[in-house]
């Protein structure tokens, strides 16, 4: 029955993920053409958390397993938004993953005692805003210069894989199912 149920979440998680970067991809370009504006996309932000608590509600923890190995995540400091963050989060914990969501507007040091207090093996940060990334960048220096042993995994509507290689990131996630499929390969699922 777990497993049935499983695989019924998978295709379920599957096509979520899609439908979502498609919305998030629509109204974040009609966003930047100015066709859309702040009052819409965040109606569009909140409509897409309600979907998904809809599916987080009905389906749950589709494998009926205990937590598994400690993800932190959070939108860095002076970025306000984090639908992606907790769309992200819902499928690492419906792929077994533990994880500890700090919030929006995170605090440098937050981020960093959290990957000490869970020694967790992977870091995932969001933003935004343009005006935020510099806090991400400041955010992997100071796990890098505490000797963190983790990887840090970023994502968010202003970066690319390039940027998150200028950044020094381990990973890059352009959308939440990505997220999950470099979680899996970090950690041999």
């Amino acid at each position: 029955v777990s497993d049935a149920l499983y695989r019924r979440f998978g295709q379920i998680s599957r096509y979520f993920s899609i439908s979502y970067f498609c919305v998030n991809t629509l109204v974040g370009d009609g966003f930047a053409q100015k066709t859309l504006f702040l009052p819409q996309l965040l109606m569009s932000a909140d409509a897409a958390k309600a979907a998904f608590d809809v599916v987080q509600e009905r389906y749950g923890n589709a494998a009926g397993k205990k937590p598994g190995e400690v993800i932190i995540l959070a939108t860095v400091k002076g970025d306000i938004h984090d639908i992606g963050k907790n769309i992200v989060k819902a499928l690492l914990e419906n792929y077994g993953y533990q994880v500890v969501d700090l919030g929006k507007d995170v605090p440098i040091e937050t981020v960093v005692q959290a990957q000490r207090q869970h020694d967790a093996k992977l870091v995932g940060l969001t933003a935004l805003m343009t005006t935020t990334v510099g806090s991400m960048d400041e955010t992997i220096q100071a796990l890098r210069a505490q000797g963190a042993d983790c990887q840090v995994l970023v994502g968010g509507a202003v970066l690319t894989q390039e940027y998150a290689d200028r950044l020094h990131a381990d990973g890059y996630a352009r959308d939440a199912i990505s997220a999950v499929h470099f979680a899996n390969k970090l950690f041999g699922k």
